[in-house]
């Protein structure tokens, strides 16, 4: 099953993923990512017949094929969450561009000093989650500051974590919406503040 968490687009985003299949669930202003996330989380669990829960972003990096490979040690009872990793495989890092990936591994040395978890990959959209570790979640962080946030809880709660080797597609679009340096600063003063609080 598809769930499309359109977060206040202005194009036939949701009119297309409806046409496709999909289950539409809209946001009438853009709040963000985490917060798109936290809407499709709460819809998922809302459905007693829900198991597991994969996230897909909507910028053509991610391949559908990523989805099985991310399922199946929830269905197999190895991981309570599956993280995709575009650096397990050397192979499928050809691609990344330079400051995305000094970027990445900044984000990923920072994410292993804060939550011990032995990552290799830190900020990427594919993840998967049994509905027990998906309920254990809280997201409060609207925007992009949600990954490190969804880290640091699942280390916090103890829950088993697999990374699996995923292969992203970049294109002149997917790296002109992705992160820049300004971007990280921003997720860092993110996480700050709500650990003030």
């Amino acid at each position: 099953r598809v769930l499309v968490v359109d977060d206040g687009s202005a194009d036939a985003t949701a009119a297309v993923a409806r046409a496709a299949g999909a289950t539409v669930v809209r946001h009438a202003v853009n709040l963000g990512q985490g917060a798109a996330l936290r809407t499709g989380f709460a819809f998922a669990l809302a459905d007693p017949s829900t198991r597991a829960v994969v996230t897909f972003d909507a910028d053509g990096q991610h391949a559908p094929e990523a989805v099985a490979a991310l399922l199946a040690p929830l269905q197999r009872g190895e991981a309570d969450a599956t993280l995709g990793s575009r650096f397990l495989d050397p192979a499928a890092t050809a691609d990344v561009p330079p400051l995305r990936r000094h970027l990445l591994r900044l984000a990923t040395r920072l994410a292993r000093l804060t939550t011990g978890l032995p990552l290799t990959d830190t900020h990427n959209g594919l993840r998967g989650f049994t509905r027990e570790a998906l309920g254990r979640l809280t997201l409060t962080q609207d925007r992009m500051a949600h990954a490190s946030e969804i880290l640091s809880q699942l280390a916090r709660h103890g829950l088993r974590v697999r990374e699996v080797s995923v292969a992203i597609r970049y294109s002149e679009y997917s790296v002109a919406k992705g992160q820049r340096m300004i971007d990280a600063v921003t997720i860092l003063w993110d996480l700050f503040l709500t650990r003030a609080r």
